[in-house]
């Protein structure tokens, strides 16, 4: 059970019409958003950060696969069962979700993003100078570094605020891995 009373979205609030919005572009309202609906301000928030990094240079894709594996560090079995139904919706293969969620991948310069998106969220930004080094030697450049770890960041926050509400989960359940 919830610990933050979910908000509806055909009230007509603020958080009401931010709600109705999250469901116009996601064709549905994630649990995880109507228990941060309590504060209308956190909510949008949060919406027009994940805007914001919309329209940066990491691919769909890429930013579900940084949201997979930072769920997957920070223990968040809801935020991994999202992140896993949407990465699977736009095309990642069962494998390579396996894969990403140990901060790994098919692809060498995914396999570096992630490992640096993994070390960003254990290490709360003081990474390594290998996993630093491994994302350089992959090719991703200031802008991207930065978008990695904005991305950490927005997720992190999510993480946080499932470990805290406990929403119901409203994904199929995907099963943490074992450390």
């Amino acid at each position: 059970m919830s610990r933050l009373s979910p908000i509806n979205e055909d009230s007509d609030t603020e958080a009401g019409k931010l709600l109705a919005e999250t469901r116009r572009q996601l064709g549905r309202v994630p649990n995880l958003y109507r228990a941060l609906a309590n504060s209308p301000a956190a909510l949008k928030g949060y919406l027009q950060f994940r805007e914001s990094l919309q329209s940066g240079r990491l691919s769909s894709k890429l930013r579900e696969q940084i949201a997979l594996v930072t769920a997957e560090v920070k223990h968040c079995e809801y935020c991994v069962s999202a992140h896993a139904f949407r990465g699977s919706k736009i095309g990642i293969s069962d494998a390579e979700l396996q894969l990403n969620r140990r901060a790994a991948s098919s692809d060498a310069r995914v396999a570096a993003t992630l490992a640096l998106a993994a070390d960003v969220a254990r290490s709360r930004g003081a990474v390594t100078d290998q996993s630093f080094g491994a994302a350089r030697a992959a090719g991703l450049d200031d802008e991207e570094l930065a978008e990695v770890i904005a991305h950490v960041a927005l997720n992190f926050y999510s993480n946080i605020l499932n470990h805290f509400a406990q929403p119901e989960l409203d994904f199929p359940r995907t099963v943490l891995l074992n450390d």
